[in-house]
Order: C-alpha cells, then structure tokens, then sequence
C-alpha cells in the first residue's frame, strides 16, 4: 500500500464522520418509511441514483479512454450516494428536500452493497492494478460500513432522544460539513498535486461530462415518469452532487490514484449543479394567483 498521511488517517474520516453525522442529524425513520408511502418517487429516483449513475460511469471512462485506475476511481465516484450537499443544493432551487434527504438517506445505507460492488465490476472491466496490493471487498464493505453507518446512526439517534437539542446543532453541523467538504478535496488535491496536475486534462472532460449527462438524463426519465419539476430536481441533483467526501475516503484506503477523479469531479460539481439550481429555483418558483377584483 502507498504510504499514509495524517491527512487520509485522520483528518479525512474525521471530516466524513461530521458530514455523515449532520445528515444523521437530518434524518427520522419516517424518511426511510417513505419508501414505503411515497414509493414512485423514491423508486425512479434510487434506480437513476444507484443503477443508472454507475453505468454512466462506466461510460464515461470508456468514451474519454481512460487510465484504468482513473476509471475505476470515475465508477466508484458515480456509485457513491447523495448526502448533505445535494439536500442543500435542492432546497435552493426549491426541489422537494423530502425526496432529496430520502434518497440521501436510503443511498447512504446502499453504499454498503453498491460501492463495493461496483468497485468489484470496474476493477474487473478495466483490469486496474494497485501494485502489489489485492482489493479486499469484505475490507472494502467494512471500511464503507464503518464511516457512513456508523455515523449516521449515532446522529439519527442523538435527534430521536434530543431532538430540541438536535434542532439547534444541525445548522452548524452542516455549515462544518460544508467546511470539511472543502478542506478534505483541498487536501486531496495539493498533497497529490503532481498527480492530479499530471492527470487532470485526461479526468477532467470524463468528470464533467458525467456530471452533466447524469443530471440531464435523470431529470428527463423523472419528467417522463411524470414526476413533477420539484421531484425531478431533487432526483437530478442527487445524481448530480455525490458524496465525493466518502469516494475520496474509500479511494485512499487503496490507492491515492483512485482518489483523483473524486476531488476532480468536485471542482465542477458546485458549478454545474449550482447553475442548475440557480435556473429551477426560478422554474420551481411558486406562481402568484391573481386575485379578483371586488364585484362593482
């Protein structure tokens, strides 16, 4: 295995432990039974998020010719869930944040089957090699297990027994989870400079163009379903604003390589998804009802 820094020992699960632990702070069991109330949207959504993101993935590296460590890091990206971000996202362009923090929700638990999974496909696909070092999936599953469940339970559990106190930490946590956000992509970007620099012009139209497509095509299968503007802008920016915190932190634990197509994909991320939101907060926006003039 490449040698560690404190940065991926420590700060990186630290960081993904506050934004894991925010969206816990969000979350009731009433968001999971809402697979059960709500199923079409929640279903067409899951489906675009778990399904129809990797395979976009896969793709995308395909298309642009990349490295084959650089794809298997582009698929991991797209298998990874949605999280706090996107629900952020979707509230400012006025989605439906109901479905957006679901999806989060039922996402971030399917991290621990999908990412693996697909880790395992795109390993295969692409015949990537990591040196001398064999890909565990059980450790891989473990690894996901322990900093996206775990964390999230205890923030679910802090909000059921405190929720009054739950209700004051949330807005600071996101705001925290928003900062480590920035420092953990900072962090893997400039302690892999000289890789990232080296690879960014190969990574960088597959990241975009996968951004781009996965937003774009999942709003258009929402819209067919008939899913209305809001629903279909919460399930396109799920797709559009993956956890790339988690991505990078799985990526690390392998190889720092597989990392760089994570914190790429976030230097465009806010960009195109933000422009999105920009645009539906205006379409979502409530339309005023005249109101009639008084009988002469």
């Amino acid at each position: 295995m490449e040698s560690t820094s404190l940065a991926t020992d420590v700060l990186l699960p630290l960081g993904l432990a506050v934004i894991m632990v925010s969206l816990g702070l969000t979350l009731t069991t009433g968001d999971f039974r809402r697979v059960l109330t709500a199923p079409r949207g929640v279903a067409i959504g899951l489906v675009n998020l778990l399904l129809i993101s990797p395979l976009l993935g896969f793709g995308a590296a395909e298309l642009f010719g990349l490295d084959p460590v650089l794809a298997v890091g582009l698929v991991l990206l797209s298998a990874s869930p949605g999280g706090t971000l996107a629900n952020l996202l979707t509230h400012l362009a006025r989605g439906e944040v109901a479905l957006s923090v679901t999806m989060s929700a039922v996402s971030s638990v399917m991290a621990v089957i999908t990412m693996p999974l697909f880790l395992g496909l795109a390993i295969g696909h692409f015949d990537a090699a990591f040196g001398d070092q064999n890909v565990s999936m059980p450790g891989v599953v473990a690894k996901v297990f322990a900093i996206t469940i775990v964390p999230l339970s205890i923030g679910m559990a802090y909000r059921a027994r405190r929720p009054e106190r739950a209700a004051i930490l949330e807005p600071r946590l996101k705001r925290a989870s928003l900062g480590a956000f920035v420092v953990i992509v900072a962090g893997a970007v400039a302690s892999e400079w000289d890789q990232v620099a080296d690879s960014f012009m190969d990574v960088a139209p597959a990241a975009l163009a996968l951004n781009v497509s996965a937003m774009s095509i999942s709003f258009t299968v929402a819209r067919l379903a008939r899913l209305s503007d809001r629903q279909s802008t919460a399930i396109a920016m799920e797709l559009g604003v993956h956890n790339s915190t988690l991505t990078i932190a799985v990526a690390t634990t392998i190889s720092t390589e597989l990392a760089i197509p994570g914190a790429v994909y976030s230097l465009f991320m806010f960009i195109t998804a933000g422009s999105f939101a920009w645009v539906m907060s205006r379409r979502n926006a409530p339309t005023s009802v005249p109101v009639a003039a008084p009988a002469t």
